[in-house]
């Protein structure tokens, strides 16, 4: 059973207050934003952030792109820092702040590289291990919560959705390449 809490991150969904007509002054239009995909993408980004920081955040005092980055590292030991800035989209300077937040709350070490003295390398610590671990239980719980309006089925088909827009390069099997 739902509580209002648990439905408060959900994002809504269009209706019919969403096409009120302008001169209604006690409902907003949103003109044609309900049918815009950016618009939902948006919305449920802001609704599971703000979920993850009453969750995960509150307990671990992380951020959404921090864990990220400490998972990568994690299941790549002794990556290039560079390589992590590749990973996460994020350029040189922003991964130098992030790499120092981590390395400062010793959750990971920065080793100079063995095949490339200009370069460091990451790994976690027994900490950052440990922190990883209590952060991933809580990320999966957040997660379940988050998405319990989707049966597991609807939850993989969507990953598999927004994998598509976000990584266009592969075709779908039911859809042929662009010629």
């Amino acid at each position: 059973m739902k509580t209002a809490a648990d439905t408060a991150d959900a994002p809504a969904a269009a209706t019919p207050r969403d096409r009120q007509e302008p001169g209604d002054r006690n409902e907003l239009s949103y003109g044609l934003l309900p049918q815009v995909l950016g618009y939902h993408l948006r919305r449920t980004q802001v609704a599971i952030f703000r979920h993850f920081s009453r969750t995960v955040a509150a307990e671990e005092n992380i951020t959404p792109g921090l864990l990220g980055m400490l998972q990568v590292i994690a299941a790549n030991p002794g990556l290039a820092q560079s390589r992590l800035a590749e990973a996460m989209e994020v350029d040189r300077s922003t991964i130098v702040k992030v790499v120092d937040q981590l390395e400062g709350r010793g959750l990971i070490v920065r080793e100079p590289s063995p095949h490339d003295k200009r370069s460091y390398c990451l790994r976690l610590t027994g900490e950052g291990t440990a922190a990883l671990r209590r952060m991933l239980a809580l990320m999966r719980r957040h997660e379940d919560e988050f998405t319990q309006a989707l049966s597991d089925e609807e939850r993989q088909l969507l990953i598999r959705l927004l994998e598509r827009l976000h990584s266009p390069a592969a075709p779908s099997p039911d859809r042929q390449a662009p010629r």
